[in-house]
């Protein structure tokens, strides 16, 4: 399976991804975009796929020393990234707000597909991945080949540590509640980290 998305915009959302996110964070951004796009077509899901690639692959780089807000939650700072970059990249206002969107809701109460399909792909993704929710539907071969080629790297800890720090330095932030909600508990029992 192909884990990128050729266009203009996947290969600049991958360059600034790979440059500001350390291996572990990257590694999550694209295994979050595996699992909504195998989820999409699983589904048969019609949606902007260069969109959904785009707003996977910068979602938490709000979480980066370089992007991290003292006073915006860390998804409105990566979709403040997003948009800026878009920009540069010639997309029009409406789906730059899109992609900013997209970033910010993952972080959200729950959205169907019917509402906004690459929102709940997203969602969808990062729920997986971070907390092995839904895992049990993904195919066995998918999910060696996806976790081989992007390996986890302790993915769960470090990720719980820098929610933890929003959390902290945010109160109100949704990661606060992330964290309050029992966050610990839900990635450390993820069931990718505990493959045989």
């Amino acid at each position: 399976m192909t884990w990128t998305f050729d266009s203009d915009a996947g290969r600049a959302a991958l360059e600034v991804a790979s440059e500001y996110a350390d291996a572990t964070l990257l590694h999550h951004s694209v295994r979050s975009y595996a699992f909504g796009a195998w989820y999409a077509r699983r589904h048969d899901l019609t949606h902007d796929a260069e969109l959904f690639y785009v707003s996977a692959l910068l979602h938490d780089l709000g979480l980066t020393a370089p992007f991290d807000s003292h006073t915006l939650p860390f998804e409105e700072a990566g979709g403040h990234v997003a948009r800026v970059l878009t920009a540069g990249l010639g997309w029009p206002a409406a789906r730059r707000a899109r992609v900013e969107e997209v970033i910010v809701l993952h972080m959200r109460d729950d959205v169907t597909a019917a509402q906004d399909v690459e929102s709940h792909l997203l969602q969808v993704g990062t729920s997986a991945d971070v907390s092995g929710l839904r895992v049990g539907d993904f195919p066995e071969p998918f999910l060696a080949e996806l976790l081989a080629e992007y390996p986890r790297l302790g993915f769960g800890k470090a990720f719980l540590t820098l929610v933890e720090d929003q959390a902290e330095r945010k109160p109100d932030c949704a990661a606060a509640a992330y964290v309050a909600g029992g966050a610990e508990g839900r990635i450390a029992a993820n069931p990718l980290d505990h493959r045989t």
